[in-house]
């Protein structure tokens, strides 16, 4: 029975970064409201609002605690994360939502606190007076020690993952789940495929630019269709002139790169200027030199059948 309420408890047990992550989402929440509520206000007087801002907040604050934890028992933040406070004061194992009590509390402790700090630096930046000093250095003590303890209390929170907040600690409510979490099975086959297939394709871009398409193709018909005959013989100068060995059109300005075949002056020195390494795509042969056809065969005997 002891393990069963021991595997019950750990999979019960709120994570720490869920708990901050409810914190953050009611901080944004907070700012949410208060920018669309001073937008409501933007065509009038500007600082309508200045002297009587700490008092709009805790409204607007007060407004929000009275639909989020009293009545549902949970923040927003904690909602959304499906998270709820839980009376730690109860000795039963079941679900104890906090007390009426408690509920008060931590509205007195969050948002008056936060509405006495905006105030009292209000009433301490306007006021100079002697009278205020004293009392200045006690406030200031006051919120230092609040500031220790918040500070204990989160490197307490960190180890044990209880209490985010120190005002949670005093008023003995925590974070549980409001349906008990199931322990499942995570499969990584479709994450795995995809890394091994986003992997792929990064070797790929990688890869592509580094081979040389036209010489390999060069390479494959050279081994595909073995040439025949007299390489610099002026028969077949004569025969392969008819065509440009690129663009399969009569040549204009017949040159050659140092083999048998005749090629357009723009074609190959075009396709020379965008590779360098740039060969025939005929028989392979690498270009040494971009010279104009000196054969003595003249253009009308190549036309000649």
């Amino acid at each position: 029975m002891a393990p069963r309420e021991e595997h019950m408890k750990s999979t019960d047990r709120v994570l720490r970064i869920s708990q901050l992550d409810a914190l953050e989402l009611n901080k944004a929440l907070e700012q949410l409201v208060w920018s669309q509520f001073t937008q409501c206000f933007h065509g009038f007087k500007p600082g309508l609002f200045a002297r009587f801002e700490p008092e709009v907040k805790a409204f607007l604050w007060l407004f929000l605690w009275r639909f989020t934890i009293y009545s549902k028992n949970a923040t927003v933040g904690q909602s959304v994360l499906n998270i709820q406070y839980k009376d730690s004061f109860s000795p039963s194992l079941r679900y104890q939502p906090p007390s009426k009590n408690q509920k008060l509390w931590y509205a007195l402790c969050t948002i008056g606190g936060r509405w006495l700090e905006e105030r009292c630096y209000d009433l301490f930046r306007n006021h100079h007076l002697a009278s205020f000093g004293k009392l200045k250095q006690c406030a200031n003590f006051v919120v230092g020690l609040l500031k220790l303890g918040g500070l204990i209390n989160f490197l307490i929170f960190l180890q044990r993952g209880k209490f985010a907040t120190l005002t949670e600690r005093l008023l003995g409510i925590h974070s549980v789940f409001c349906r008990p979490q199931n322990a499942r099975e995570v499969g990584f086959e479709y994450m795995n495929r995809e890394l091994l297939w986003h992997g792929f394709a990064e070797f790929l871009i990688f890869l592509l630019p580094l081979i040389n398409i036209q010489k390999l193709k060069a390479k494959l018909s050279s081994w595909c269709i073995p040439l025949t005959g007299a390489s610099n013989s002026d028969g077949t100068l004569a025969t392969s002139g008819k065509e440009c060995s690129l663009c399969g059109e009569w040549p204009t300005m017949p040159h050659t790169i140092g083999c048998e075949h005749i090629f357009c002056y723009y074609c190959v020195k075009s396709s020379f200027l965008f590779d360098m390494y740039f060969t025939c795509p005929k028989c392979g042969t690498e270009v040494h030199s971009v010279q104009p056809l000196k054969s003595g065969i003249e253009m009308s005997e190549v036309n000649v059948p």
